[in-house]
């Protein structure tokens, strides 16, 4: 985050590419809140959606689609 969001979301995009990380639902999570923060609403909704369908906590999928619903 030294060098903004959009920096971190362009690492952020490498790391989803990753096979080891493609079943990871914190990073489609993360992709969200920089995607909110860069005010790209449809595109966070998005990554908080997917986050909350990799989950097989409750507690995680529900805090996940509140973040949907805000954007």
């Amino acid at each position: 985050m030294a060098h903004g969001p959009t920096a971190t979301l362009a690492i952020v995009d490498e790391l989803s590419a990753l096979t080891a990380l493609r079943g990871y639902h914190l990073l489609p999570a993360v992709r969200g809140d920089l995607l909110l923060e860069l005010e790209r609403r449809d595109e966070a909704r998005s990554g908080f959606e997917r986050a909350a369908a990799m989950t097989s906590k409750q507690a995680e999928r529900t805090l996940l689609l509140d973040r949907a619903a805000f954007c």
